[in-house]
């Protein structure tokens, strides 16, 4: 499996040119008290460098749900975790609530957020404070050198309207691109759209 070469040949729906760091990985997953935690899910698993990551800190019988768009990957991803805890879902992160059972204790995203259209944004995040349970986590990244792009301050700010609580860790320079972290919790819920309708607190954390 490729990141690369599907960058290459759809970069508005991959966005990233290389899979995430460990180091990265390790930092999408800190602070989200996932070794409590009975139902999680990642959305835009790709090749799974941030599943595995997820899947070391789960307690035994704790459910990892992997929601990829991508055909080729959730096929892959399929057969690589065949028999594990993880259970691979081919589909969009825009239909979550149809696709997992909820309420969900934490998602962790891949998605390539600055490059996708703001509507686009927003109903993935809908989705996401959907199922989230009252005391839910998320957590997502995005890359240093686009942080003051448009795209990605709608993105911050985004967040800042569905959750009491953002925070920002410090830059991971052991990834390429480098990229930092957001960290969201406490979901301000809102009703999901039905299916005919298609003051941000930012803290550096080591």
């Amino acid at each position: 499996m490729s990141i690369t070469r599907e960058f290459l040949r759809r970069p508005r729906l991959t966005g990233a040119v290389a899979p995430s760091s460990a180091t990265l990985a390790q930092a999408m997953t800190a602070g989200l008290d996932l070794e409590r935690a009975d139902v999680v899910v990642e959305l835009g698993s790709g090749t799974g460098a941030i599943t595995e990551a997820i899947r070391q800190r789960l307690a035994p019988g704790t459910r990892l749900i992997a929601v990829e768009l991508k055909p080729v990957f959730a096929r892959r991803l399929a057969d690589l975790y065949e028999g594990s805890a993880v259970e691979v879902v081919h589909g969009s992160a825009e239909d979550l609530s149809a696709l997992v059972p909820h309420p969900v204790d934490a998602v962790v995203s891949g998605l390539p957020w600055t490059v996708m259209p703001h509507e686009r944004q927003r109903r993935i995040l809908d989705a996401v404070t959907g199922v989230l349970s009252a005391d839910g986590r998320f957590s997502t990244f995005a890359y240093v050198h686009a942080a003051w792009t448009p795209p990605a301050r709608r993105f911050a700010a985004e967040l800042a309207t569905r959750f009491s609580t953002v925070e920002r860790s410090r830059a991971v320079w052991p990834n390429l691109p480098p990229a930092y972290v957001h960290r969201a919790f406490t979901p301000i819920h809102r009703p999901l759209p039905t299916p005919t309708t298609r003051t941000l607190q930012n803290r550096s954390t080591p």
